[in-house]
């Protein structure tokens, strides 16, 4: 072992040494090369570009500006990309609106609404019937700021349904204010909240039962050092018409630094679950907010890190369900009443089972609906959905019919005896459909996105890869029916791999639309470090197993050019954040077998990732170098250190935000500029940076649709790709 990391040591070292300014890609901007050197456990390790870290100095600027320039002059030359651009953004005018984040309060339905050609999403209600045609804003920030920089982080309507907290940020940075809305005028009323909504974070919101006043997310002012603003998130309670400022603390003074706070009552107002993760690696812990008749506010631990509890649910029954991975790595619910929320009382409800239970989280939605007549889970099984149905004893009570293939992002309980839950494929739009608890038959709603892109002559295939440890991964495909397997085919591999996110279904697009239009393959990989199929899955791929992910990954690509579904000169590969650490891994691991890279705001140098800003919350998920078997497993893959000079990589484009507050651009800089100087493929190396985007939530649409075009404008060019007639 500890040749393995001398061998590593100098291997790292020796690229560091580099001191010429020139590029390798002779169409780049010099760049300087200041070596810095760390020592990590008796390791030096090289850092040629550390002065491009600091993005607030002039020539940090100077030379983000030269790149940004070399990029746009490239890429405005390439009659494709005003092509692509008009097509995408013709399409998602076209489009009609989608209704998400479905929430009922107050005998009414809010919803997150997306309405194209408006630039942010808004807040809409409408009566519990989902009749899109009753439907009116209560929120636009395309009026608010007609500039569409402002977007709508969250948004929580009060338990009667008279008014609607939401958080609001500018410029794609998440950084956002809680403001009030009466619900009836739409005029915001009463004060703004400040600091209730970060990146590194999150932010979240629970109303009192009475719709007086509401529990949230704080971070810290100027009551602690600058440094320690993004974390040591707490609870704090805000009742309407006073003065922020003096707000009471409620909880949160013993959670960790990296802290990260959701708050639940929208199935039971009496009661409000607190769920904090200790950062990103996957590890929660709950507690219980209730009232007694006095008034009096009683706060109870009910779950540990240790425990293994993933997310739960208080139901309108007064029974908290929790979703369970104590020696069921899949999931199993638990029941607890809130009478007694002693955890070792808890009666197991559900069983695990074949499928891997959602848990909730940023991007996972409710863990559990809970209706009168029964409990509905949503499930995984390699990455499509399926949505379980139980009575509350536990007794199975069937499955939602669903198409194959299929993602269910959202249920929530509607009119007695109905549940809403949004439902899209790779080739069908999201739309709403309501469940009949009596029938147990669906209906449609109104509320469906209609698209003018359709996929009649495609087909989705699904086939697995065998990876170097011999574990079957998942790779979808999408097609036109009937294409040929010849070796030539254009193909886009996309992957993430990382943070038990799932690579579920997604309604592929004007996108896919074109990039099929042209001759080409689209591919998904369900790569471990996602949920697919539960915790083993994501823990294979995390920490000290990361490479599992990148393996699983170059296994995909192997099984495409294996198929002769493409060849490595015809094979692009996708990824952004977390999947932009796994472009950096594919390229450098086998930069042979890839002709063109996509890799938006993504992490590259995992020697100084826990020292950039939201860096610390990212330790559960992939170590820490201050521990020394992760820091080898670290450097073992880290992409920044693993550029050679000298070998041909393939194109590359990268971009990242000013304003992203998730990934440090700093990372981008860095790497770019290393791959700028090493290879000599003759392939350009690409860096585009936004200073109206972040890490791409909350970006106004023609924003997204711009930084769309260009990389696909660069993978058409990179790859010779042309549309056929008629297309």
């Amino acid at each position: 072992m500890k040749t393995g990391l001398a061998v590593l040591a100098c291997m790292t070292i020796a690229q560091g040494a580099v001191t010429r300014g020139l590029a390798a890609d002779r169409g780049a901007p010099a760049t300087a090369v200041e070596p810095v050197t760390d020592s990590y456990h008796g390791v030096a390790i090289r850092d040629p570009y550390r002065w491009l870290e600091d993005g607030g100095t002039p020539r940090v600027a100077a030379w983000s500006m030269a790149q940004n320039s070399r990029t746009r002059a490239t890429l405005d030359r390439l009659a494709v990309r005003r092509t692509l651009h008009d097509r995408i953004m013709q399409a998602a005018s076209q489009t009609s609106p989608s209704y998400h984040s479905l929430t009922m309060a107050g005998g009414r339905l809010f919803t997150l609404t997306v309405q194209p050609p408006k630039q942010q999403p808004m807040v809409t209600v409408m009566p519990p019937g989902a009749d899109p045609s009753q439907a009116r804003a209560v929120v636009d920030p395309n009026t608010l700021d007609p500039s569409g920089q402002t977007a709508i982080d969250w948004f929580v309507p009060s338990p009667d349904g008279h008014r609607v907290a939401v958080s609001l940020s500018r410029n794609g940075s998440e950084d956002g204010t809680v403001q009030v809305f009466d619900v009836a005028s739409g005029k915001e009323i009463g004060e703004a909240v400040p600091r209730a909504q970060y990146p590194t974070a999150g932010g979240s919101l629970a109303w009192k039962a009475d719709s007086s006043g509401f529990w949230y997310t704080r971070y810290p002012g100027a009551e602690r050092p600058e440094a320690d603003r993004h974390f040591f998130q707490q609870v704090y309670y805000h009742r309407l018409g006073s003065d922020p400022a003096a707000d009471s603390y409620v909880l949160g003074r013993d959670f960790p630094r990296i802290a990260e706070i959701q708050l639940d009552s929208r199935e039971n107002p009496n009661a409000v679950l607190v769920s904090v993760a200790n950062g990103d690696g996957g590890e929660f812990e709950h507690y219980v907010m209730t009232a007694d008749k006095a008034g009096a506010q009683h706060v109870t631990q009910v779950t540990h890190f240790a425990d293994k509890v993933v997310a739960g649910t208080i139901g309108p029954d007064d029974i908290l369900y929790l979703v369970s991975k104590r020696d069921a790595p899949r999931g199993r619910i638990l029941s607890l009443p809130l009478s007694d929320l002693d955890l070792s009382h808890a009666r197991l409800l559900v069983a695990q089972g074949d499928g891997a239970i959602q848990g909730g989280g940023e991007f996972g939605g409710e863990a559990v609906a809970v209706t009168r007549d029964a409990l509905y889970l949503r499930e995984l099984v390699g990455g499509p959905s399926r949505v379980a149905i139980f009575a509350h004893d536990g007794t199975p009570k069937g499955e939602i019919r669903l198409p194959p293939v299929a993602a269910v992002d959202e249920l929530e309980p509607g009119v007695e005896g109905h549940v809403l839950y949004g439902v899209q494929t790779y080739l069908q739009p999201y739309h709403v459909l309501s469940y009949d608890e009596a029938s147990g038959r669906s209906a449609p709603t109104g509320l469906a996105e209609t698209s003018p892109v359709r996929f009649d002559d495609a087909e989705v295939v699904r086939l697995f890869a065998t990876s170097k440890d011999g574990t079957r991964v998942p790779v979808t495909i999408i097609r036109r029916k009937g294409a040929s397997a010849d070796g030539r085919r254009p193909t886009l591999l996309y992957g993430y791999g990382g943070y038990e996110v799932s690579m579920t279904p997604r309604f592929a697009g004007e996108a896919t639309r074109l990039w099929l239009d042209a001759g080409g393959v689209w591919a998904v990989a369900n790569i471990r470090g996602g949920g697919e199929y539960g915790e083993t899955w994501h823990s294979d791929g995390a920490l000290t197993h990361k490479q599992h992910v990148f393996d699983d990954f170059l296994a995909a690509g192997r099984a495409l050019i294996a198929r002769r579904i493409t060849s490595p000169s015809h094979l692009a590969i996708l990824g952004g954040s977390n999947g932009g650490l796994l472009m950096g891994a594919a390229l450098t691991q086998a930069p042979s077998m890839f002709r063109a890279v996509v890799s938006l705001v993504g992490i590259y140098d995992m020697m100084r990732i826990e020292r950039d800003p939201n860096g610390a919350f990212n330790v559960t998920e992939f170590g820490s170098v201050t521990d020394p078997a992760q820091f080898r497993a670290m450097l073992a893959y880290s992409p920044y250190q693993h550029v050679r000079d000298g070998v041909r990589y393939p194109a590359v484009f990268m971009a990242t935000g000013t304003h992203d507050g998730r990934v440090n651009p700093a990372q981008s800089r860095k790497m770019i500029a290393r791959l700028q100087a090493a290879t000599m493929s003759g392939y350009p190396v690409y860096l585009s940076i936004s200073d109206k985007a972040g890490h791409g939530i909350g970006s106004a649409l023609s924003v997204r649709v711009d930084q769309q075009a260009d990389y696909m404008a660069f993978l058409f060019d990179q790859l010779g790709m042309t549309f056929s007639s008629g297309s």
